[in-house]
C-alpha cells in the first residue's frame, strides 16, 4: 500500500498546486485595478476631451474604488502626451484621452516618433457628435442646395473659416466642397473662436463647427444653420436636416471622444476597461451630462473598436489629399 500512498500524495500535491495557480490567476484577473490609474490628456485643461475624461475618471474611480488621476500633458497638437503613453507598460494603469482631432493631426504629420495608428489602441469610446454647417445671413441660401448653386456661380467666391490648417473645420469644409463639386476658399484662423467671430461679422461666409463653438452666435441670430454633418438626421438637432440628405449624398463628418491605451494591452484587460466605461455611458446621469454638451454616448465593444484608429487616420489622409494639405 505504501507505493500507492506516495502516488496518491504526489497527485494530491500536484492538484493543490494547480488549484492554487488557477485561484491566483482568477484573483489577478479580478483584482484590476490593484492601484491607482493615470489618465493622460494630451491637451490643455478645459477642452472637450479634458471635460469628458474627468467625468469618466471620476465615475471609474467610484466604480473601482481606486483613484483615476487625470494628467494634462499638452503640446504639439496632442502628440507629446501621446508619445508619453506609447512608452508606458500596456497594463491598463496608464490610459489616454483623445479626440477625432488626433487622426486629423496624424494624417498631416510627415514624421512622428511612433506609428500613430498602431502605437495606441482604443479601449472605449465616450461620445460622438455631428458638426453644424453655419453660414452668414447675408448669403442668399436657405438650404444646402441653394448654397451649392451660389458656390457654382462664383467658384472660389465663398470663404470658409477654420481653426487652422489640418483641423476638423478645415477637413470638413474641404470634404464638403469635394462632395458637392464646388470650389471654396479656405481661411485659417488661430482657433475656432476667431473663425466663428469672423463668420458672425461676415468676414467669411461659412464655418463648419461644433454646436458648442457656434452656440453664442446662434443665440444672437448672427449665423444661419443649414444642416448637420452626420450621415443621418441627428436626434440631438432634430430641427436641422442631414447635409447628406439635402443635396450632398454620402457626406458625413462627426467628432468623437475616446479612451486609448498603449498597444500590447491584453484583450482581457481591454475588455474589463471597456465594460466599465460602457456601463457608465448607459447611466441616465452620464447620458444627460453628454447631451448637455451637444453629443451622444458612443459605446462600442472591443470588436467594433478593432482597427478603428487605423481606418480613421486613412480617412483623414484621403481628406488631406482632397484639401491639398501636404504632410509637414
Amino acid at each position: 500500500m505504501k507505493p500507492f500512498t506516495n502516488h496518491q500524495s504526489l497527485f494530491t500535491r500536484i492538484c493543490a498546486m494547480g488549484c492554487a495557480l488557477l485561484a491566483a490567476q482568477q484573483v489577478s484577473a479580478q483584482a484590476y485595478p490593484a492601484k491607482n490609474v493615470q489618465l493622460i490628456v494630451p491637451y490643455l485643461a478645459g477642452g472637450s476631451i479634458d471635460f469628458y475624461s474627468r467625468a469618466v475618471a471620476q465615475r471609474l474611480g467610484e466604480a473601482w474604488g481606486r483613484n483615476v488621476i487625470v494628467d494634462n500633458r499638452p503640446g504639439a497638437s496632442g502628440m507629446i502626451g501621446t508619445e508619453i503613453v506609447t512608452r508606458m507598460e500596456p497594463d491598463g494603469y496608464v490610459l489616454l484621452g483623445h479626440t477625432s482631432s488626433y487622426p486629423a493631426t496624424a494624417a498631416v504629420r510627415a514624421k512622428l516618433p511612433f506609428d500613430p495608428g498602431r502605437a495606441i489602441v482604443p479601449v472605449a469610446m465616450i461620445a460622438k457628435a455631428p458638426m453644424l454647417f453655419a453660414i452668414h445671413p447675408s448669403v442668399p441660401a436657405k438650404n444646402v442646395k441653394e448654397l451649392i448653386a451660389v458656390a457654382k456661380k462664383t467658384p472660389g467666391g465663398l470663404n470658409y473659416g477654420s481653426s487652422g490648417t489640418g483641423g476638423n473645420n478645415h477637413f470638413s469644409g474641404s470634404l464638403f466642397a469635394a462632395a458637392a463639386g464646388v470650389k471654396m476658399t479656405h481661411v485659417p484662423y488661430k482657433g475656432i473662436a476667431q473663425a466663428v467671430t469672423a463668420l458672425a461679422s461676415g468676414e467669411v461666409e461659412i464655418v463648419i463647427a461644433s454646436a458648442a463653438a457656434l452656440s453664442p452666435q446662434m443665440k444672437a441670430g448672427r449665423v444661419r444653420i443649414l444642416g448637420v454633418t452626420s450621415l443621418e438626421p441627428s436626434a440631438l438637432f432634430p430641427e436641422y436636416p442631414a447635409i447628406a440628405k439635402s443635396g450632398v449624398p454620402g457626406y458625413s463628418y462627426e467628432l468623437w471622444w475616446g479612451i486609448f491605451a498603449p498597444a500590447g494591452i491584453t484583450a482581457e484587460r481591454l475588455a474589463v476597461i471597456n465594460a466599465a466605461i460602457n456601463k457608465i455611458l448607459a447611466s441616465g446621469e452620464m447620458k444627460k451630462f453628454i447631451a448637455a454638451e451637444g453629443a451622444e454616448p458612443w459605446p462600442l465593444n472591443p470588436k467594433q473598436l478593432d482597427g478603428l484608429l487605423v481606418r480613421e487616420i486613412e480617412r483623414y489622409r484621403k481628406a488631406a489629399k482632397i484639401a491639398g494639405i501636404e504632410p509637414q
